[in-house]
């Protein structure tokens, strides 16, 4: 009778135990709950500013070189006059419209535009 108990204990002690590993477990967080989390989920979309479409290098018919960012949608471009200068952004209201700044103007692809600048007149200049 011994041998017959032993097999029944067994058993019941397996059931036992994985009747414990049925129970789920609750995840504890302790990180800080985010304090801006209820302006950003309120925010605005944001507009990312438009893709480089084409960077062209410019001699002018003043034999000045000009180096111009074209974005895509045609209606921005960033103008330098040194190589590694600071870029004066040019804007138009819509796309076909002249690119201008304060004393600028620019129209033209990036194969040709024509240049206004301050204090000088408009020229031709070619990639």
């Amino acid at each position: 009778m011994k041998r017959s108990l032993l097999p029944t204990a067994a058993a019941a002690l397996a059931l036992t135990l994985l009747a414990g590993c049925d129970q789920k477990t609750e995840t504890v967080d302790s990180r800080a709950p985010d304090p801006m989390a209820s302006q950003l989920a309120n925010a605005a979309p944001v507009e990312l500013p438009p893709a480089v479409k084409a960077t062209s290098t410019f001699r002018c018919k003043d034999n000045t070189l000009v180096y111009v960012d074209f974005f895509a949608g045609d209606k921005l471009a960033n103008l330098r006059t040194e190589k590694g200068g600071t870029a004066t952004a040019l804007k138009a209201e819509k796309a076909g419209d002249p690119l201008t700044a304060e004393g600028y103007s620019l129209t033209g692809t990036p194969k040709t535009i024509t240049l206004t600048r301050p204090g000088k007149p408009a020229q031709s200049c070619k990639a």
